[in-house]
């Protein structure tokens, strides 16, 4: 067998292993390293190629990033600020119809300019703003819906654990995707405002017919400034600090748990045993993107080492399918893998494959980023495997609303996404033109 031959026996050996339920990291490992091994003959010089992708992954500096956003969300997650922004945002959005799911949608672009991890808005949100949507009228399909979908905001608004991922994988800087990310993100957020607003008044056998928004009591000017200045603040310490130029992405992230931290301390609502829950899961998390990072390292050299994407970029040129004829394809490519995998793992998967074959193309790799993660990011509220679906049923208390309310109760938020995806992929300065390009 040629490389190549080799190289796409390893892809397909690949997705039979995903489709069985091998753990993604492990399988691109374990098909990488088996790949190399028949390509050079040698699993003592497999091994050490492998382990020098490794170890040239974790050595990186711009790897630091990781720990440090994560560990910035759990500690504004335990210390109630996801509540505080929740509580804000339905006093800004409740004389609105269905101002509850507005308000939701804005507590999760807050929650997300802070944190980054779409899991812990969802997680947070289901325990927070479902209970209070259904109290209020709305009904249980949507008020789960509107959490799921508006929690994929994590992944768009800066500082984004995804767009992080996407940066180091194309050596792109993350400080500029994250600029990027902003109009995209803060579009997102006003067409799920706006599509709430609009199914609350012609669409009220879904969103709820006898809605009470305007009941909850009005917070004093005291109580509002107490529970938004700690977000306002934690907010312009970390993305203002990185727009100004005063730090670099990876300063920013220490800046914010340092910042995120003295809130809590400030506020009394951190303990020591919080401090250390906090710890140990950004460990388990960090531990999971390390592994998932390396395994893709490993994939890229495997797939290198084939040619495969050398030739699949010959095919795409002589093929004359075009620009838009490739840049629809990976996007159509990126949807259906959303139905059966998670968000890295796409990510890890395509990106590698994609990048030889665009490269060539001059197509802006930051812009692209951009259109990934907004492609990707549909792929978490699609049956059969939405991540975000999953954890909102795991963190729910109500077990009569079902994946399936779930799903249904995401679709139009998922057809909203569709609809800012077209608009990045037609109106290409949304992501570019805060760089000044």
């Amino acid at each position: 067998m040629t490389p190549f031959e080799i190289g796409l026996a390893a892809l397909a050996v690949m997705v039979v292993l995903v489709y069985v339920g091998m753990y993604v990291p492990l399988a691109l490992m374990v098909v990488s390293y088996c790949a190399v091994w028949v390509m050079k003959g040698s699993p003592i010089l497999a091994g050490k190629l492998l382990a020098l992708a490794a170890s040239e992954t974790i050595s990186s500096y711009f790897f630091g990033v990781v720990p440090l956003f994560v560990l910035m969300g759990y500690i504004v997650s335990v210390t109630g600020m996801g509540r505080d922004a929740f509580d804000v945002a339905n006093q800004i959005f409740r004389r609105f119809r269905g101002g509850l799911g507005i308000g939701t949608v804005g507590a999760n672009a807050i929650f997300a300019a802070i944190t980054g991890i779409s899991i812990a808005s969802a997680a947070v949100f289901t325990r927070i703003a479902v209970p209070e949507m259904v109290r209020h009228g709305y009904t249980k399909r949507f008020s789960v819906g509107v959490v799921a979908g508006s929690s994929v905001l994590g992944m768009l608004i800066p500082p984004s654990l995804l767009l992080i991922l996407y940066g180091l994988l194309t050596e792109q800087s993350v400080g500029d995707l994250f600029i990027a990310g902003v109009i995209p993100g803060l579009l997102l957020a006003l067409i799920f405002g706006i599509g709430v607003f609009a199914m609350a008044r012609f669409w009220p056998g879904f969103i709820g017919e006898n809605l009470s928004d305007s009941d909850e009591p009005l917070l004093d000017s005291g109580e509002l400034f107490r529970k938004g200045f700690p977000i306002a603040a934690l907010i312009f310490l970390v993305l203002g600090g990185i727009y100004a130029g005063w730090f670099t992405p990876i300063e920013a992230g220490a800046v914010g748990c340092l910042g995120a931290i003295l809130i809590g301390l400030l506020r009394r609502s951190l303990t020591w045993k919080d401090f250390w829950s906090v710890l140990t899961d950004t460990g388990l998390v960090t531990a999971s993107v390390c592994f998932l990072i390396i395994a893709a390292q490993m994939y890229s050299r495997m797939l290198a080492l084939s040619g495969a994407p050398a030739e699949f970029g010959t095919f795409v040129a002589t093929a004359d399918i075009g620009f838009w004829g490739v840049v629809l394809a990976y996007v159509a490519l990126v949807i259906v893998m959303g139905t059966i995998l998670d968000s890295s793992s796409i990510m890890l998967i395509l990106v590698p494959l994609m990048l030889p074959v665009i490269q060539p193309m001059n197509i802006d790799l930051i812009w692209f980023g951009i259109v990934t993660v907004l492609a990707v990011e549909i792929g978490l509220l699609t049956p059969p495997f939405g991540i975000s679906v999953f954890v909102i049923k795991s963190a729910l208390s109500d077990d009569t609303i079902s994946l399936g309310d779930i799903f249904a109760g995401a679709a139009p938020f998922a057809l909203m996404m569709l609809l800012v995806l077209s608009l990045v992929l037609l109106f290409p300065p949304l992501a570019t033109l805060p760089l000044g390009y």
